[in-house]
């Protein structure tokens, strides 16, 4: 099974899969359908929706990329009383 770690800022969202070693950074809804996608360089690759609006990045072997290890800090809860 895959799990991906998620960091989420408004629409804003982070997703990565360390098992393909896939960054993913979604500008919009997760729900919202790429038209065209655009490489910027190997191994990168932008979407943008029917509208020209870029909509998500994608990183492949984003560890290789980026040169270092991909970690998330995820912010604590406070418990409930």
């Amino acid at each position: 099974m895959v799990k991906a770690l998620r960091k989420e800022d408004n629409k804003m969202k982070i997703e990565y899969d360390p098992e393909r070693d896939l960054l993913y950074i979604y500008f919009a809804d997760t729900e919202k359908k790429s038209a065209e996608t655009v490489t910027i360089k190997p191994g990168v690759h932008a979407d943008f929706d029917k509208d020209g609006k870029l909509i998500g990045i994608e990183i492949i072997d984003a560890s290789e990329l980026m040169g270092k290890k991909i970690e998330f800090t995820l912010p604590e809860h406070a418990a409930v009383a």
